[in-house]
This record gives C-alpha cells, structure tokens and sequence, in this order.
C-alpha cells in the first residue's frame, strides 16, 4: 500500500504546472559532483516559499508540529532523539530523523531505504503519516488556498489554483538549498588551512577504512550497506527493518541501509537508522567489535579470521578529531 502511494504522488507531483526555473549554482560548491539540471534549476520566490512552509505549524493534524519539529537547524536538521515521539500521535516511530545535509546531491532514493525517489514525492511522507504530521491533504489544500499562501503560491507558481503539491515543491527547493561545505574539512581541501597531527592521522586511518563507504567529498556513498547491526531482520510486511529489501524485494538487499553522511556528525547524534548508539564512541566500538554476521553483510567488514576493523585506543581518538573537523557551524546559524 504504502509504495502505491508513492506513485500516485508521484502522478500528481507530474501533473502540476512549472514555473519558469532557472539554473542556479551559488547555493552548490564548484568542488562538489556536478549536479544535474534538474536538481539546480531554482526559484528565489519558491525556496522562501518552502522554507516558510517547512516552518509552519499549521501543515499538522494538531497545527503543533512541523517538518523542523524533528529536524532542527541547529542540530544539522536532525533532532538529537533516537525514535521520536513527538508527532501528532505521540507515537514513537521506528525510524531515526535523517540529517537533512546536502539532500540535492541524493540521487540514489532517500529515507534510510531509499523509499523515495525524490524530494517532491519524499515530501508527503512524513505530512500524511499518522505518527508524523497527521495531515489530511485535502485540510492542508484549503489551508493553502487562502490568505498568504494563496497569494504566494500562485505569484511563485505562476498558477490560478492553488493545489498542495505546489507546497510540496516548494519545500523541496528549501531543501536542495541545504548545503553544507564550510568546515574546517572543507577548508583543509580547498588549501585555506592546515590539520594538526592528530587531525591528519585521523584523516588517513578514515581515508583507509572508512571512505569507501563515506565517499568524499559529501561524505556518503548514496547507496545501500549492511554493516552488521543485526544477525537477522524482519522481512514480514513491507517492514522497516527489513532496509533496502522493503523497497527493492531483493533478498541481497535485506539488511541495507542508506550510508548517511558524516557532514556535521559529532551534533547530530544519536547514530544508525533506529538510532541505537548514543555517542560517536559506540560506533567506533561497533565497527572494532560489534559487528554481527549474516548473509548480507559488507564484505568490506569480513576479514580472514574475523569481523570489523581493528582500531587502537590512539586511533580511535584520531578518528574522533578528523570528525569534529566535519562540523560546519555556519550551516547550522544560516537557516
């Protein structure tokens, strides 16, 4: 059911009318991958829109929870809660809240599953879900169609009609503009500062055991890993444990989940997709000795006589100054 949601939405999204977009690459760094056209043709007048939109209230079943209820500029867009409970239902979900970090760059499905296929379509999960925002589309469609946002959408839309899919690419524009690439890591690339040594040490045990997955320099891969939380996942259901395999119903896929980024990671516990480690320690700790075996894992975490990867004490506290110097401070003020 859920997937054949999707794709109605993704019908209406097909059906609503363009705006003149212009391709636009100040908000997206020259050292980045090249973006397609699509994702960096932008509005000004729709990005507002969206950011006001992701803001508000009054989008909720309650009018007391908003998109930025569980994910906080000040915290990357997350919301610091392992499974929030803090939705119209006050239901405690079985997801964590993703940082939402450089989302235009996300070609390869979002959600921790790769659920949805863009912004737009990933927009309307989290406003009709019962535990989230609740929100009765066609309540939310006669909110928007009086009063401000009336007038807003139809200037930004060039339309006569407002429809709630305007509102759904709207905060998708807000969101591409989310790009993070002003720490110190940046800095260090782009030739403007040093690290210290133990930075640098931190570096190079990353770049030897962690870019693979973390690919520079948005610091995720896109794609999908077990990376040995479990020995055994619930498949029954279209289940949300089941990870990549809900969506793909591909046996190798059971147990994979999206390779979040690293960008901004020391504020954005806590860590996994159920948000089971509280600290940066514990993932270490995970990846040097927790690691669970099953038919799906990363072969990048089987060694010849055991699992994970074999940190000291010292490199560990490397690893740990190299991923402070992913925190972007601007990006957590500007919005």
């Amino acid at each position: 059911m859920k997937l054949r949601v999707f794709g109605i939405i993704l019908i209406f999204l097909s059906a609503c009318a363009e705006p003149d977009l212009t391709p636009e690459t100040n908000y997206f760094p020259n050292d980045f991958p090249t973006l397609a056209e699509n994702q960096t043709a932008l509005n000004k007048e729709i990005i507002d829109l969206g950011k006001q939109l992701f803001f508000d209230q009054h989008l909720s079943a309650n009018g007391e929870v908003s998109c930025a209820s569980c994910h906080l500029p000040e915290m990357s867009f997350t919301d610091g809660e392992a499974l929030a409970s803090n939705g119209v239902s006050g239901n405690q979900l079985e997801r964590h809240s993703p940082a939402l970090v450089n989302l235009a760059y996300m070609d390869n499905g979002l959600f921790w599953d790769g659920g949805a296929k863009n912004l737009e379509s990933l927009v309307f999960a989290p406003l009709t879900h019962p535990d989230e925002m609740g929100a009765d589309l066609e309540e939310v469609n006669n909110y928007l169609a009086k009063g401000f946002y009336e007038s807003a959408i139809k200037s930004a839309f060039k339309v006569d009609e407002v429809k709630v899919q305007y509102a759904a690419k709207a905060i998708a524009q807000y969101l591409k503009t989310l790009v993070s690439d002003q720490s110190k890591y940046d800095s260090m690339r782009r030739g403007l500062v040093n690290f210290n040594n133990e930075e640098q040490k931190g570096y190079e045990l990353f770049k030897a055991n962690c870019s693979s997955c973390h690919t520079e320099p948005l610091l995720t891969d896109n794609s999908f890993h077990n990376n040995g939380l479990d020995a055994s996942f619930d498949t029954a259901d279209e289940s949300l444990h089941s990870g990549r395999y809900r969506i793909s119903h591909k046996v190798e896929d059971i147990g994979k989940f999206k390779t979040p980024t690293l960008r901004n990671v020391v504020i954005t516990a806590p860590y996994m997709h159920d948000g089971r480690f509280k600290s940066l320690d514990q993932v270490l700790n995970h990846y040097q000795n927790g690691i669970n075996n099953s038919a799906t894992l990363d072969p990048l975490l089987i060694n010849d006589n055991s699992l994970g990867i074999a940190f000291t004490t010292d490199e560990k506290a490397s690893l740990m100054a190299f991923l402070q110097t992913l925190t972007d401070s601007s990006f957590t003020k500007q919005h």
